[in-house]
């Protein structure tokens, strides 16, 4: 299994059948553009078993840190390695962006979770709360 970084439309897609929803392509063409934005695929083969996708976050007084905003594996590659490979692959990236630091949420009963981050070196989780609001969804 090797671990690519999605730099093209087709790559950004090999991955759709990962995705929570459908793909929009205004959204990917947004994505591509930004050079903040990272989606790092899992290959196996020609097929596409998982991504890991983060987005750069920057503060004028904290400088820029890695938010893996989502990953994702096949069912079928579940437990033998492929999701802490992608969040250290990020984690790779995010250092050599220069990034001070990586941080991701997730719900506290989530084992799968958990435990593929922690295989990638995260530390032990604090308890916290997502206050959220949802938006209208645009396709940008």
């Amino acid at each position: 299994m090797r671990i690519d970084e999605a730099t093209t439309y087709a790559q950004v897609v090999s991955a759709a059948h990962l995705y929570d929803d459908p793909v929009r392509p205004a959204a990917v063409e947004r994505f591509l553009a930004d050079p903040t934005h990272h989606l790092l695929v899992a290959v196996e083969g020609a097929e596409t078993v998982g991504f890991v996708s983060g987005v750069e976050t920057t503060h004028p007084d904290k400088g820029t840190e890695m938010f893996l905003y989502e990953l994702a594996v096949d069912e079928g590659y579940r437990r033998r390695g492929a999701g802490a490979s992608l969040v250290r692959a990020l984690a790779d990236l995010a250092r050599a962006r220069g990034c001070y630091g990586m941080w991701v949420l997730t719900d506290a009963d989530n084992e799968a979770a958990l435990a593929t981050y922690g295989a990638a070196g995260a530390a032990t989780p604090e308890p916290c709360v997502m206050p959220t609001w949802t938006f209208r969804a645009t396709d940008g």
